[in-house]
């Protein structure tokens, strides 16, 4: 994932914002604080560019943010009575950067967000300014264990963004998951995982042929090179029970990125060449 300033010189928009460029305690390790030259904030979590947070709650800077947020807006146009109810659950916080795009342009929308570390999550809301609840509520917990615990047909939209070093755990990558994440969404419910893969592996592969057992709709966004197993890259999978959104690959072509949906033939080879994961 990488981030990009926009060159605006302005005074960081974050009056509570913790000390910064200096390791910050929390319950997994340690956090830091970048101010930009835009006035954005990068957030790194044990050394990792975990979230930027810009002035602007609608502007993402991570490709793939901007990918799930474009995702989302055009599949509530083909659907906007649910924009006026939006339930979504993020699985993996960080900054929360996501949930307070989300927030900010569908200001109707519920959001639950896990975060596994307490510490964390509890700062970056006093850093960050999030929506309160009920607009968006935080809780630490384990992402599998609470996605295996909600109800049925609870959410409309299901963000997956947890890694543990550079990879999703396996708890969240299986087929139980994947069956567990079907579950919890409503009809025709829309699920982004954030998928990213060393190159020479078959996680990718593996991922799309694990949630095609239980959707009926997956694609994928992400750089050809990644999508060619070149190179290590952030990919945005999409499933849905439902047809996925008409006009995403074409809207895509908009972004900063060069970047591409693949769907159609391509998923069928990805699906072929992966395995269904176990869940340990």
């Amino acid at each position: 994932m990488t981030s990009r300033g926009r060159g605006r010189q302005r005074t960081a928009p974050f009056p509570r914002l913790g000390p910064v460029g200096e390791p910050i305690p929390i319950s997994t390790g340690t956090a830091q604080l970048e101010v930009e030259s835009d006035g954005s904030v990068l957030l790194l979590v044990n050394g990792v560019p975990s979230s930027h947070l810009d002035p602007d709650p609608a502007h993402l800077v991570f490709e793939y943010m901007r990918w799930m947020q474009l995702s989302i807006r055009l599949w509530l146009q083909e659907q906007p009575e649910r924009a006026q109810a939006l339930q979504v659950a993020h699985l993996g916080g960080a900054g929360c950067s996501l949930p307070r795009a989300v927030a900010a342009e569908w200001p109707r929308s519920r959001q639950i967000v896990i975060e596994l570390d307490g510490i964390l999550a509890e700062s970056v809301r006093e850093w960050f300014d999030l929506p309160r609840s009920p607009q968006l509520r935080v809780r630490t917990g384990d992402a599998a264990e609470a996605l295996a615990q909600w109800r049925e047909g609870r959410f409309d939209v299901l963000v997956r963004d947890v890694f543990a070093g550079s990879v999703t755990p396996p708890s969240l990558t299986g087929a139980e998951a994947a069956r567990h994440a079907a579950r919890v969404l409503a009809p025709g419910g829309l699920y982004l995982a954030n998928s990213a893969a060393p190159p020479g592996t078959r996680i990718l592969a593996d991922e799309i042929a694990t949630l095609s057992e239980s959707f009926a709709h997956v694609e994928a966004i992400a750089e050809p090179a990644h999508l060619s197993g070149k190179r290590r890259g952030n990919c945005v999978i999409l499933a849905s029970q439902s047809p996925l959104p008409a006009q995403l690959d074409r809207a895509l072509r908009s972004d900063p990125v060069s970047v591409r949906l693949a769907g159609g033939d391509r998923i069928r080879a990805l699906r072929a060449a992966g395995r269904i994961a176990s869940d340990s």
